[in-house]
């Protein structure tokens, strides 16, 4: 950046003044606060983290220093809950993502799959008797083999065995006034998650990794503080967790 771009002295110092003026709001905001999820509370925070963050970026501009703060974005904050007290029903939203990282591995599984399905019969005349007769080269077959016989949760604890990278992960617990009727929302199934419904979520990324070295080896610890989850039901989820929620 040339000198002509970078700001003044006078903009940091200026930016440095906003903080102070978001921290005492916010503190304000925090003694004055109604319950545990007062909108007061909410938007002071989401004040005092964009005052930081510019601070942050014209320190950097202008004398190439950062702060030490570690301010999680406004957007990635939940809204205040705007849901029942007492919910009489919920919905848990899950979302995972994978890579196909090796695709014949994922094929050979599929094949397997398919191949224990026919009780070991031969294959179909003309298949030629091998992998590519049932499953050919579509991994889009392969894929539906794959979760047609395995629940959700059993991939993703055997990803890697069937040829699948892990990408993020999320799961929403959304509350509810009262359970959906049957078949209501099976169009559309993720159409009216809301934010200010969700009770609590939790998050899987490996951008939550304090070091990209050490992502194959979490911290126990690190995870135990986050939530209380079975050792066997965690296995397979991969990266780090966030929990953003209102507990």
């Amino acid at each position: 950046m040339s000198d002509a771009e970078q700001p003044t002295a006078a903009e940091v110092r200026a930016a440095a003044e906003a903080v102070k003026t978001a921290l005492d709001r916010h503190l304000a905001a925090v003694e004055r606060r109604t319950g545990e999820d007062d909108p007061a509370v909410h938007a002071a925070f989401n004040d005092l983290a964009a005052a930081a963050e510019e601070y942050d970026e014209l320190l950097y501009e202008r004398y190439d220093e950062v702060t030490p703060f570690d301010i999680p974005d406004a957007e990635e904050a939940l809204p205040p809950y705007a849901g029942p007290d007492e919910p009489s029903a919920l919905s848990v939203l899950i979302r995972r993502d994978y890579a196909v990282a090796e695709p014949r591995r994922l094929l050979s599984q599929a094949q397997r799959i398919a191949d224990q399905d026919r009780g070991g019969a031969a294959a179909p005349p003309g298949s030629g008797g091998s992998a590519q007769g049932v499953v050919g080269d579509s991994v889009h077959a392969a894929l539906g083999i794959l979760f047609g016989e395995y629940e959700a949760d059993e991939v993703a604890s055997r990803h890697k065995e069937f040829g699948l990278e892990e990408g993020d992960s999320t799961l929403w617990v959304v509350a509810a006034e009262e359970p959906a009727e049957p078949g209501e929302w099976l169009d559309a199934p993720f159409e009216d998650a809301d934010p200010e419904l969700v009770v609590c979520r939790f998050d899987m990324s490996a951008v939550f990794d304090d070091d990209p070295d050490d992502a194959d080896e979490p911290d126990d610890r690190e995870l135990d503080d986050v939530m209380d989850i079975d050792e066997d039901a965690a296995e397979g989820l991969g990266g780090y967790q966030e929990y953003r929620g209102r507990i």
